[in-house]
């Protein structure tokens, strides 16, 4: 049986673009069992994966300790195959009969999940996948079941995330809640209902949002891990969000996603996936501005836009 060791990251979103490897290793190596290393917010992914027997989370730690408690915790293995997307040196000071190991020679203006696909050598991409199970599942439906019995509705769902973690990434908060405002005003959202989704520190940027949707609100802000926050947003028929994790993470569930982009690289960085849209402070690639200068209403008609290509268009009117 072959023992494969997967270093990844410890950012939910690059999690998510690398996922795709584990259904390579698979098919390469059906059977074989799977180690994970990963930052302990994106590790719930995993639980559920094929061929993960065991997940080990790396605490970031001074002096690059977090590297030192991963290799004494591998080291004793003799690994038929090592993937590190990281290119950390511990790839090399472990035993293993073959390595893939990231280096920025890579960076050739690719899109990362074609990146990701080309350092596993395979000449198709490697589609990001959620991997949901049943707890995931009922911890969603814990939350968002009791707040549409309560008074929300059973109207279809639109999620937001209005956070990103690194800074210049997160549109102003109160346009989230304009954003909701306008779409509560148009018919095309008639009996729609409005979803934040976030970890338990984005309460702060989702409280427009949610304040704006009123009776129609879905809160989803800090109620579950990074998997049932997945699972939520499977439960949503649109996504709109931050260049975030949990952009990412709805691309990767085949859902209609719309990335809002600011002073990064849309092209290199956007949802993955036929069902996704991006719009930016700066649609022209290669230049940038800020996302405070990403209106209001250049978001609301690329939400429009997404409702009418996957939503309309999925559910024409018959006169």
């Amino acid at each position: 049986m072959s023992k494969v060791l997967f270093v990844t990251s410890n950012r939910i979103g690059d999690c998510v673009i690398s996922s795709g490897v584990i259904r390579e290793i698979e098919r390469r190596l059906p059977g074989a069992r799977i180690t994970v290393a990963c930052g302990r917010p994106p590790a719930p992914f995993f639980r559920n994966a094929p061929g993960v027997e065991r997940t080990i989370i790396l605490d970031k730690k001074k002096m690059a300790g977090h590297w030192v408690d991963l290799w004494k915790q591998v080291v004793g293995t003799r690994w038929d195959l090592v993937i590190d997307i990281r290119g950390s040196a511990l790839s090399y000071l472990i035993p293993a009969k073959r390595r893939v190991i990231y280096n920025r020679s890579w960076e050739t203006g690719l899109r990362k999940v074609e990146m990701v696909s080309r350092l596993m050598g395979s000449e198709t991409p490697l589609h990001p996948e959620i991997w949901l199970d049943d707890q995931a599942r009922a911890e969603a439906a814990a939350v968002i079941d009791p707040q549409l019995a309560g008074g929300a509705g059973p109207g279809p769902i639109i999620a937001l995330a209005p956070i990103a973690h690194q800074p210049g990434k997160s549109w102003p908060a109160d346009r989230w809640g304009q954003l909701v405002e306008k779409l509560k005003a148009d018919q095309r959202f008639d009996g729609w209902r409005f979803m934040p989704v976030g970890g338990p520190g984005d309460r702060p940027p989702a409280t427009p949002a949610l304040e704006a949707a009123g009776e129609r609100g879905i809160d989803f802000v800090g109620k579950g891990d990074i998997l049932a926050s997945a699972a939520a947003i499977d439960r949503a028929d649109l996504f709109v969000g931050n260049d975030s994790g949990l952009m990412h993470v709805s691309a990767a569930l085949g859902g209609p996603t719309l990335g809002l982009f600011g002073p990064t690289e849309w092209w290199l960085y956007g949802p993955w996936g036929p069902k996704t849209r991006t719009v930016a402070s700066n649609e022209t690639r290669g230049q940038f501005a800020p996302i405070e200068d990403l209106t209001v209403e250049h978001v609301y008609a690329a939400v429009l836009a997404l409702h009418a290509d996957f939503i309309a268009a999925a559910n024409p009117v018959t006169p």
